[in-house]
């Protein structure tokens, strides 16, 4: 009563393939085939200081990992990091996520939790959501309203003279009534 076997009587075989000897070979020109070159809806962007094409790495939303970051490309981190992160390209810590650690980057976005200093970096960008307990150095610096932080800011020189531990004798507060 099973129909399933039926369908196997209908199946079609295949016809053989013949060998390269059977093929028939016709002497008349052909005219070429015209080359066709892929074209790009968009025009690649490169990387301007490395001239390398864009990697991301990612720490995803339920990942916990300990240890040092290094290398050149981005990194994107959604779950938890605790250590360094030195990286020639860009460093975006994502709502709810956090990284407790020291940080060098081209470039921070801050929309989760960053516990550390960020050493140097060309810009910064706190979000919202973002929260830094820790000094900065940037380039420049922008502060969306509703954003916390509780450290030092250094941003705009270009003088070579960066925030150095205890410089103020303070201990990193801010020196509020000192």
């Amino acid at each position: 009563m099973s129909k399933w076997k039926d369908n196997l009587a209908f199946r079609q075989v295949p016809a053989p393939v013949p060998e390269t000897s059977e093929l028939a070979v016709f002497d008349a020109p052909s005219e070429p085939e015209p080359e066709y070159a892929p074209s790009l809806a968009v025009a690649p962007v490169a990387r301007a200081a490395t001239g390398l094409p864009h990697q991301e790495s990612l720490i995803a939303a339920d990942i916990t990992i300990e240890g040092k970051i290094e290398g050149g490309g981005s990194v994107r981190i959604a779950g938890k990091f605790n250590g360094d992160v030195n990286v020639q390209g860009d460093l975006t810590i994502e709502a709810g996520a956090k990284l407790t650690g020291g940080v060098r980057a081209d470039n921070v976005t801050i929309a989760g939790e960053l516990e550390g200093n960020v050493a140097e970096a060309s810009r910064v960008d706190l979000l919202q959501t973002g929260v830094m307990i820790g000094d900065l150095k940037a380039g420049s610096l922008t502060v969306t309203a509703g954003a916390r932080m509780r450290g030092q800011a250094e941003f705009g020189w270009d003088d070579g003279k960066g925030l150095k531990a205890g410089k103020h004798g303070n201990g990193g507060e801010s020196g509020a009534g000192s």
